[in-house]
């Protein structure tokens, strides 16, 4: 029992393990089960300017509508003002080119990061599809309006937690091919110390098809068996991940989409870090199954019923606007003179 107290709650990590979870490092190894992927590395040197530059707005001459000049249409999509367009200097003809080579070969991409992808970012594309990017403009739009990106721009947000002092890496675009496919047969799964010991439903809403009598059975065993068959050896020196992965309409095979460090900031969904302890310790007495997680009822505490993804990091045209060739202070003063003007004419 003392020994089993001695077991933090997460275990810990080195550098190599967080490098082992960017993209270019795992993708090669599975890319015959997982989507279409190209990774385009290196970047242009401004291209992480860009990306930490005030503002929404594409480079010039990203956007396929254009000829030379930034049309009145996309002044409107980009949300930006006069000002904000004039000191727009970010120009990749180059990556541009390969962007569009991609999307021609794939249809349409979705795009991410060394680790992290735009999930919260779908507000600023013009189309219903999630993060369906068919231009060079909407691959940077979307990581431009993304928050979730920045955790791969800062390399103390990166690496957070993790004792090197210093690390080093290039930022690496990765465009995926995308595909419509159904979330609810998207799972999170949790591997500790080589075990993999939960599985957790990773689209919080309630699917009745999911709860059948013998479907968590199915989902765990199809799972486990990909796990130790495809992953567990190959996946490399790292012992403690998160793996994301999309099982097939017959829940008989599956694709992996991602992996995560297993940390604090690595989502647990229905799960909490201190469960998931408690199911490690329990994985050392024989037998063992992984514990899988499924919301049960629509009444279920973790259930989003009617709420969009991400609501907490959409954000308002007018203030986008507003935001526009201002610092932080000035968009703050902006903003709440706005606020105070719409309630005096509404008073």
């Amino acid at each position: 029992m003392s020994a089993e107290k001695n077991i933090p709650v997460f275990p810990e990590l080195t550098i190599q393990d967080i490098f082992n979870c960017q993209i270019s490092s795992w993708y090669p190894k599975f890319s015959n089960i997982s989507m279409k992927t190209t990774i385009i590395r290196p970047l242009p040197a401004a291209f992480r300017e860009y990306l930490q530059a005030d503002g929404v707005f594409p480079p010039i001459g990203s956007n396929d509508s254009e000829d030379g000049q930034e049309p009145d249409d996309d002044i409107e999509n980009s949300s930006g003002s006069d000002e904000s367009l004039l000191n727009n200097t970010f120009s990749f003809p180059d990556l541009d080119k390969t962007i569009r080579t991609v999307i021609e070969d794939y249809g349409a991409v979705f795009p991410k990061l060394n680790w992290s992808s735009p999930k919260d970012a779908q507000w600023i594309l013009s189309t219903s599809e999630f993060l369906r990017c068919s231009s060079p403009a909407d691959v940077y739009l979307s990581l431009k309006a993304s928050d979730f990106i920045h955790h791969d721009l800062d390399p103390t947000s990166a690496f957070e937690g993790i004792r090197d002092p210093n690390p080093v890496y290039d930022l690496e675009l990765a465009l995926r091919k995308w595909y419509h496919f159904d979330r609810s047969r998207e799972m999170r799964c949790f591997v500790r110390d080589r075990t993999l010991i939960g599985i957790s439903q990773r689209d919080a809403v309630y699917y009745d098809f999911l709860f059948s009598s013998s479907m968590p059975e199915t989902i765990m065993q199809t799972i486990q068996t990909f796990w130790e068959r495809d992953i567990r050896d190959q996946y490399g020196s790292t012992s403690s991940y998160v793996v994301d992965v999309l099982l097939t309409r017959d829940f008989k095979r599956l694709h992996i989409v991602d992996f995560n460090p297993f940390i604090a900031k690595t989502d647990p969904l229905l799960f909490t870090y201190d469960e998931l302890r408690t199911i490690f310790i329990s994985s050392r007495e024989p037998p063992f199954a992984p514990v899988v997680r499924i919301i049960d009822n629509p009444a279920h505490p973790y259930a989003n019923v009617n709420a969009p993804r991400y609501q907490h990091n959409m954000v308002p045209l007018d203030a986008l606007a507003l935001s526009h060739g201002r610092n932080r202070p000035d968009f703050a003063n902006a903003l709440a003179e706005a606020v105070k003007e719409a309630n005096s004419a509404s008073a």
